[in-house]
């Protein structure tokens, strides 16, 4: 497992109470720099400002979807790991958004368990991709 302390994280969703959670979990779990934003266009601008190690990206968010998101943050920062967070479990979309470039795609009912997992995934050197457990047998990765 990857050192967690000094790890810095922007987690993108548009549910306050969400944020708040998985930041909760974070900062218990060891991670000490969590910053929050609520749209799209609000975690490009943070990640250009931050250079975080991680984004956590809800797909479906005002202004800029998570998607074209991820696109603008590989420009700006390719060292940034993505982790996509959604409620959406299509498995086409998992793989789209693992396409273009993600480390991970965890579903939100998932988070519980597959959370820190997928960000150690992601964190460790030579980052192996981490897909929920539900979307695996649908996904080649």
């Amino acid at each position: 497992m990857p050192s967690r302390r000094g790890v810095s994280i922007v987690v993108a969703d548009d549910f306050p109470q969400f944020r708040r959670l998985i930041r909760s979990k974070l900062q218990q779990n060891g991670f000490d720099t969590v910053v929050e934003a609520s749209d799209g266009i609000e975690v490009v601008a943070t990640v250009a400002g931050l250079r975080p190690d991680l984004v956590l990206l809800d797909i479906e968010m005002p202004r800029l979807d998570g998607l074209k998101a991820a696109a603008q943050i590989r420009s700006i920062c390719p060292r940034s790991k993505i982790i996509f967070i959604s409620n959406n479990i299509d498995p086409q979309i998992a793989r789209l958004a693992l396409s273009n470039g993600a480390a991970g795609y965890v579903c939100k009912s998932d988070i519980q368990q597959e959370l820190l997992p997928a960000m150690d995934a992601a964190l460790a050197l030579g980052g192996t991709k981490f897909v929920s457990a539900r979307l695996r047998p649908y996904l080649t990765l």
